[in-house]
């Protein structure tokens, strides 16, 4: 290939690939803010179901249209089931969690999924974690244990132990969210390998809208919801979940899925931006601090970021 053929090349892959990575981590970004909207009128449960409703209804005609629906018969169960663990249960606590603590935040405790990720598939699918692995999950669970012991008031003279509680809470809620999607990264990896990934997405929407059917049902709002809840919602569904999916899938092909999970650590700095310009919310430099220290340890814990000696040429003879 000539030099001119090269960056013609480059020209017109490497544009593609960094604005599906700006664009996505945007939309995710935006997630959090539509959460917040939404919740304040449906509540955590009717929020997180209504989101993944829209998602199933705007993905599953496009994997009909793909000739996908024998394969989702199929392989219904494991695919519902990732659909519970990595869309409806995390969607809802973070919907709760975003009823008491800021949009910033929970999208800085959100960044721990990877690291999450990482536990999980050491304890159960047995992945060997280098020392620079283990070092990024202890740095990664110690910037979240800063964090959550300044939101909760601990060792300082605030009263009022009611706020300290909720934000606990509210953060436990996160976290959990994130053990969620390692767990369902694991579950995954183990059980629907080779699938394709259009059929896991519009399937597992499926499953969570039906797991979330009857709680939401049984604590939808007894006051009907104003346009912008359900302006929110329908963002929320149509393009932080469904056309996200598409653009995340589409990165992890063009640019592998090393890259595509970086996507974790720059989607907190558009909720906190979307936070501040939207809502009025505050950044403390703590929070700021706390962030990059669980920004380091998750690169760590992935593999993204890896300490010490480069491998040695080997000596020529």
């Amino acid at each position: 290939m000539t030099p001119a053929a090269s960056s013609s090349a480059a020209a017109s892959h490497s544009p593609a690939w960094a604005s599906d990575f700006v664009l996505l981590s945007a939309i995710w970004g935006a997630s959090f803010l539509f959460m917040d909207l939404a919740t304040v009128e449906f509540g955590a449960v009717p929020t997180a179901a209504v989101r993944v409703s829209i998602a199933a209804l705007f993905l599953l005609p496009i994997l009909w249209r793909r000739g996908l629906g024998p394969q989702l018969r199929l392989h219904w169960k494991p695919v519902f089931v990732v659909g519970l663990l990595n869309s409806g249960i995390p969607f809802a606590l973070y919907c709760f969690a975003l009823l008491t603590i800021p949009t910033g935040l929970s999208a800085i405790l959100n960044a721990t999924a990877p690291l999450f990720g990482a536990a999980v598939a050491w304890l159960w699918l047995k992945d060997r974690l280098s020392a620079s692995r283990t070092l990024g999950l202890v740095i990664g669970f110690a910037g979240v244990a800063l964090l959550a012991w300044d939101k909760a008031g601990i060792g300082s003279t605030a009263t009022g132990a009611t706020p300290a509680r909720a934000n606990l809470l509210a953060i436990g809620a996160c976290l959990l969210a994130c053990l969620c999607y390692g767990t369902a990264a694991s579950f995954t990896k183990r059980y629907l390998t080779g699938l394709p990934p259009l059929l896991t997405a519009a399937g597992s929407q499926l499953g969570a809208a039906l797991g979330l059917a009857l709680p939401a049902l049984w604590l939808w709002p007894a006051h009907m919801p104003g346009s912008r809840a359900w302006l929110s919602l329908l963002a929320l569904g149509v393009l932080c979940t469904g056309l996200a999916y598409i653009l995340f899938f589409r990165l992890i092909a063009h640019a592998g899925p090393a890259r595509a999970l970086a996507v974790t650590f720059v989607v907190p700095v558009f909720a906190v931006l979307y936070g501040v310009v939207f809502l009025g919310e505050h950044v403390t430099p703590w929070m700021a601090l706390c962030a990059a220290v669980i920004v380091c340890g998750t690169a760590l814990s992935t593999g993204l970021l890896k300490l010490g000696r480069r491998n040695r040429l080997p000596a020529s003879s």
